[in-house]
């Protein structure tokens, strides 16, 4: 089960920047996070760079700063490795930012994991060898802080129940009250024989590491209860104003795992399969954004040839949208989906395809001032790990692939 992808009504996809690029040295980027700054009108793009395209290769950050023009283009810097962001004989992975506008500080977490232990050694043996991390910056990501190890003050003694553990990958999010989001997933293990784990009863579980007090300290939530890895959150506020916070994960049962938080992310509660949204075998990471409902939104009626405008009633004063690859069988043909109904179950329209092709791991911003998106996509023509690109996109594009239902396209 699943949405049929369709293009928008030109039928072409966004221009593509590339921002990282596979090296003849086999130097691969890989795990790309993206944030928009505002106020400066600034992009910040990471992504890790590894020796090879494997996940114990993982070496270090890398950045790319975007200044956004008035003419709506944007003008990046060249990349830069982000050395404070590392623990000694420890590689760094998951770049996750976060803005916290009250002290204008800029986090990035990420994690530590020592030498080229890899997650599934971790997983078979129950012992963890990955701390969580940060780096802030006061000055938009211009310099950075040395790094902190979260790991005793964030987990504790919690710690020895996760095989391994790890943030988003992708963005955070600061809600309407304050509280900093950081989305994140352990592998519980719930039974121990001999110090070891019993075979097939680990799996990962999302979660959230959160802030109350502007990112001075951080607190870990509660798992959900269902299987459920790779994270993205995004705050839906519904139309009496109260706050609900989404949490969309990676799973490999053939659908994406969706659930809502009412505390801001303490607790998830109802983790359900959203059966629109499809995931290949072994599962991809996605990525999820709240953004302002509009007032008034493209008429994609069947019945009508020229896109118009028709004034809506929102169920929420939030929509989402989200990007995954939609193909179900491999990582392929990148697409946006988006739900007008978020506190729905099986809200979401089809996807308008933005990269035919391989494509993997992505990360969504919004531009509420120009109502803009852009996306940082793993994409290629062979193969989804070739390049790190950057492309932007309006609600408009994304409206008019219409709702559900099996309708002609304008």
């Amino acid at each position: 089960m699943g949405n049929t992808p369709s293009k928008s009504c030109s039928g072409d996809e966004p221009v593509k920047t590339t921002l990282f690029e596979k090296e003849p040295s086999g130097i691969t980027y890989r795990i790309p996070a993206l944030i928009y700054l505002r106020h400066s009108h600034t992009f910040l793009a990471f992504a890790e760079k590894r020796s090879s395209p494997c996940d114990h290769d993982a070496k270090i950050l890398v950045m790319r700063r975007g200044m956004l023009k008035d003419d709506g283009s944007v003008q990046w810097s060249s990349s830069q490795e982000l050395s404070t962001a590392c623990l000694p004989n420890h590689r760094t992975m998951n770049p996750c930012p976060v803005y916290e506008k009250n002290s204008k500080t800029l986090f990035l977490f990420f994690i530590g994991i020592l030498g080229n232990t890899t997650e599934l050694r971790q997983i078979l043996t129950g012992k963890n060898k990955t701390r969580l991390c940060c780096v802030s910056s006061s000055d938009d990501g211009q310099t950075w802080s040395q790094a902190r190890d979260l790991t005793q003050s964030v987990i504790g003694e919690t710690i020895h129940k996760w095989a391994t553990f790890a943030v988003g990958p992708g963005h955070g999010v600061q809600l309407e009250n304050g509280r900093l989001i950081i989305p994140a997933y352990a592998y519980y293990v719930p039974y121990r024989c001999c110090s070891y784990p019993i075979p097939f009863t680990v799996y990962p579980r999302a979660l959230s590491v959160y802030s109350e007090d502007f990112g001075q300290t951080w607190h870990i939530g509660k798992m959900l209860r269902k299987k459920s890895c790779e994270c993205e959150m995004a705050e839906i506020i519904d139309h009496e104003g109260r706050s609900h916070l989404y949490c969309n994960a990676r799973n490999t049962g053939g659908h994406r795992c969706e659930a809502l938080s009412e505390n801001s992310g303490v607790y998830f509660d109802k983790p359900h399969i959203a059966p629109e949204l499809v995931e290949p075998p072994s599962g991809c990471q996605g990525s999820v954004i709240g953004f302002p409902a509009p007032e008034f939104v493209p008429n994609d009626d069947a019945e009508s040839k020229a896109c118009g405008t028709s004034l809506l009633s929102p169920d929420t004063q939030t929509w989402l949208l989200f990007i995954h690859p939609t193909n179900k069988s491999s990582r392929r043909d990148m697409g946006v989906y988006l739900n007008r109904s978020p506190l729905h179950s099986s809200g979401w329209d089809r996807p308008r395809i933005i990269h035919s092709g391989p494509s993997g791991y992505s990360d969504l911003a919004y531009n509420g001032d120009k109502d803009q998106f852009s996306c940082l996509m793993e994409c290629g023509k062979e193969s989804e790990l070739e390049q790190i690109a950057f492309m932007s996109f309006n609600l408009n594009d994304v409206m008019q692939t219409g709702s559900k239902k099996d309708k002609k396209m304008c």
